[in-house]
């Protein structure tokens, strides 16, 4: 009989990062259905979305092989867009 060689089982790492993302999402989730509220919350909940979408921009759109350029590009279109919803939020809670 031909024996089969036997494989290691591994998680790989993009499958790593889609369950951190799943974990994050249900954290959000968990934050809004509870009816939470308040700057800290809101805080928080962004920082998550900032965190997941590092995460998506560096393991599936292959930013983390790219240039130093592409990385400051996106990382920067991140920091504006979450600075301009924390800023209409502060804005609305006067």
């Amino acid at each position: 009989m031909n024996a089969i060689p036997h494989k290691p089982h591994f998680v790989r790492p993009c499958t790593r990062i889609w369950l951190a993302l799943v974990i994050l999402t249900a954290i959000t989730y968990s934050i809004g259905d509870a009816g939470l509220g308040g700057t800290p919350v809101m805080l928080t909940v962004l920082a998550i979305t900032f965190a997941k979408t590092q995460m998506i921009a560096s393991y599936f759109m292959g930013l983390r092989k790219a240039g130093l350029l592409w990385r400051a590009i996106m990382g920067t279109y991140l920091a504006v867009v979450a600075s301009m919803i924390a800023v209409a939020y502060l804005i609305a809670i006067k």
